[in-house]
């Protein structure tokens, strides 16, 4: 398998595992009681204040994001910027093996992954890859859809809100941000709510082949209800730490041309029909 393969598989693996409000100030008499503030609100109002970040999310156009951890026993390092709109689109840049960067664009379901000039010949000089996410995963026997909804915060946000047992470790500053910290372990199953119903059957066959009963997820949000961070562990499968910053940052992210793609899929049956000739 080429270097840039190897690449793509633990780009696509890894990515296959987000209401502006002031503290309270007196008004009035100086008799008034103080309001709390939004780091006091995060912190005792729980449900509350999750589900004013679920609807904060929901109203952001867009996101940068910066996403470390392994994923199949390799270390992933990705960052990039997400538009999250319908569908949801986002273009990320991975470091090879051998330290060259590699790009990889998300298009609702589908991969598109920059195919290195060196190894074009073998594609007839086409730039993209494109990988269908269920198709690549029924034919490779890997789930590449997993790490794309990690991606989501509102994911991550929903399971919280799902998840009886979720606690308040406390106040802590993330990239310079004020926050407060959640966690909370949840079982598979109602992690598996908040996913994509067209992905959610290829997740649930990763989870029970690797073993995986309970996702350990936590959460950092911000005094606009945004989250900040969120890191999740799963079992073998690896771990990541995903941090949000520049929200409603302009972004454009573009399906590559036709003619400047080739299909995943059409390869593999390409290589089928010449291992039976």
């Amino acid at each position: 398998m080429s270097l840039w393969k190897k690449t793509t598989v633990v780009a696509v693996s890894a990515l296959t595992a987000l209401a502006v409000s002031a503290c309270g100030s007196e008004s009035g008499s100086s008799d008034a009681p103080k309001q709390p503030s939004v780091l006091e609100l995060l912190a005792t109002d729980l449900k509350g204040s999750l589900q004013k970040t679920v609807d904060a999310t929901a109203k952001s156009d867009s996101v940068t994001v910066k996403m470390e951890g392994t994923a199949g026993g390799e270390k992933v390092s990705m960052q990039g910027v997400m538009d999250l709109g319908d569908p949801v689109k986002a273009e990320m840049t991975t470091e090879g093996p051998d330290g060259a960067p590699t790009t990889v664009r998300m298009i609702g379901g589908v991969f598109y992954v920059e195919i290195p000039e060196e190894d074009r010949e073998s594609t007839g000089g086409k730039r993209w890859m494109k990988l269908d996410l269920a198709a690549a995963g029924a034919q490779s026997g890997m789930d590449f859809s997993k790490q794309f909804e990690d991606i989501d915060p509102t994911k991550q946000v929903k399971t919280l809100l799902a998840t009886e047992g979720t606690t308040v470790v406390g106040e802590e500053t993330v990239n310079g941000a004020r926050t407060v910290h959640y966690t909370v372990t949840a079982p598979v199953a109602t992690y598996l709510g908040q996913v994509d119903a067209q992905m959610r059957a290829d997740v649930e066959k990763e989870f029970a082949k690797q073993g995986v009963k309970e996702i350990k997820l936590d959460l950092w949000v911000d005094e606009q209800y945004q989250p900040r961070r969120v890191h999740m562990v799963m079992g073998k499968m690896g771990d990541l730490t995903v941090d949000y910053t520049d929200y409603g940052k302009p972004v454009n992210i573009e399906t590559p041309p036709p003619a400047e793609t080739a299909d995943f899929a059409e390869l593999l049956e390409g290589l089928k029909d010449l291992a039976t000739s």
